[in-house]
């Protein structure tokens, strides 16, 4: 007998990408709080770094997510080379652009960090919540 769970990945395409926008919501209103939170504590410029921290790791994780989900798409042996090439290649633009932004001595450095860090924990928090709460409690259609 086959497995509903498969039945409905099978018929709805889409599922890949289901979790995307609450994750979206989520870093959009971090992105806000940190806004926040840099201005009251440091200003203008920390308020952009980090929101701009928030960003860069929603831009990473977003092109994670719909580079993977075409790739299991079109076939899913793809989904390891292209995970682990892209795992690669954003963690070394990342430095690069870390190491670039350092070198200019941008006073927003540490607020930018502390968003990227403030945008992973809440990305993977979320994330954690969508797939033991929402996705786990849809019944096969």
């Amino acid at each position: 007998m086959a497995d509903p769970a498969a039945a409905e990945t099978g018929t709805d395409r889409r599922w890949r990408l289901r979790h995307l926008p609450v994750l979206l919501a989520a870093s959009v209103a971090l992105a806000a709080v940190a806004a926040v939170v840099g201005g009251a504590t440091g200003g203008v410029t920390a308020a952009l770094g980090a929101a701009v921290g928030v960003g860069v790791t929603v831009l990473s994780y977003t092109l994670t997510t719909v580079v993977l989900a075409w790739a299991d798409q079109i076939n899913p042996q793809l989904l390891l080379p292209l995970g682990l090439g892209l795992y690669a290649l954003k963690f070394t633009l990342l430095g690069v652009v870390m190491v670039a932004v350092a070198s200019t001595g941008w006073p927003g450095l540490v607020p930018l960090c502390l968003g990227i860090v403030a945008g992973v924990a809440v990305w993977t928090g979320v994330h954690i919540w969508w797939l033991t709460r929402v996705h786990a409690h849809r019944s096969p259609a």
